[in-house]
């Protein structure tokens, strides 16, 4: 399993509104097939991994990071009928799938073939598959924001001087981040100042530079941009992850409308003192309200900076 979470995550970013899904097969203790939701979202994992199989997957053992699908489409077969048919014994599923179109009903068709079908552990996976579930269930985009801060929480001085906040390190880190997100948000302040590219500039990845979002209430559509006038607008998009990189009042309104589901802090060893403050009023106005709504997940060093993870709690959180 912990392979075909690797398989999936590596898919990230590429695979939406389809979720980035692993897949391994396994016979006499070998691996006899693999693979992951190809882009655009066909074939499905499982799909893949059975045709690297062929006839050696009589028998075996299937370990899928999500329940396989149940519903008919015109772009390819239901993993749920094709894995019976290429002779599985057995199928490990890391995550049920909350789509209504499949939910309990892709096990429930495995079963009904004679397939041995065990729930397997899903902590590793549902990270992996946390855009996709996040869009199911809440109906958006799992929601990152970025931030560059200083020690004292600047973004920039007075003068709106920012770059480069952190160092080398942070950056590529960053970049990483960006290859696993379908679509990076700045507001019309980061576009008209930076005027930004907001690509995957590291070797290897440049291929997964996701697609480019602007939120202005007034700004003029851009080729080659998706437009926002609201961040509620993100019901609509058709994507799984969602990276927030840009300014002050974009992190300030996404934060007001409680759509940021993840922040990433990285945080540079120099103090700005008076500055460019990194977030505005969102609506708290007691100390308490605003405790138990944030968990710290990961933090590690990057080079002379560091990085500080949190994730939003929410009630589907303490549900399981």
């Amino acid at each position: 399993m912990a392979r075909a979470v690797e398989l999936g995550e590596a898919a990230r970013g590429t695979t939406a509104p389809n979720p980035a899904v692993g897949c391994v097969i396994v016979k006499d203790e070998q691996i006899v097939g693999e693979g992951a939701t190809a882009a655009g979202g066909r074939p499905h994992a499982e799909k893949a991994a059975l045709d690297a199989a062929g006839a050696a997957a009589k028998g075996a053992t299937l370990y899928t990071t999500l329940e396989p699908c149940a519903h008919d489409s015109e772009r390819g077969p239901t993993c749920a009928a094709i894995i019976p048919e290429a002779g599985i014994s057995e199928v490990v599923i890391a995550c049920a799938d909350p789509d209504p179109r499949t939910a309990g009903s892709g096990i429930e068709m495995l079963r009904a073939a004679g397939i041995d079908v065990r729930m397997g552990p899903n902590a590793a996976a549902a990270r992996s598959l946390s855009g996709y579930l996040t869009r199911i269930m809440l109906g958006r985009p799992r929601v990152t924001l970025k931030l560059a801060l200083s020690i004292d929480g600047k973004i920039a001085l007075p003068s709106g001087e920012s770059k480069w906040l952190t160092g080398e390190d942070a950056r590529a880190h960053v970049h990483a981040e960006r290859a696993s997100a379908d679509m990076i948000l700045v507001g019309r302040g980061t576009y008209e100042a930076d005027q930004p590219r907001l690509d995957v500039r590291l070797p290897g990845l440049e291929d997964k530079s996701p697609a480019r979002a602007l939120l202005s209430r007034t700004a003029e559509p851009l080729e080659g941009w998706t437009m926002l006038r609201s961040p509620t607008d993100i019901m609509a998009l058709p994507v799984n992850d969602l990276l927030v990189e840009g300014g002050s009042g974009v992190a300030t309104a996404f934060l007001a409308e409680d759509l940021v589901d993840r922040i990433l802090i990285y945080r540079a060893p120099i103090l700005i003192g008076e500055g460019q403050s990194s977030i505005g009023y969102i609506g708290l106005d007691k100390i308490n309200d605003a405790h138990g709504r944030w968990r710290a997940v990961a933090g590690e060093a990057l080079g002379i900076d560091r990085l500080e993870v949190y994730e939003r709690l929410r009630d589907l959180d303490q549900e399981g």
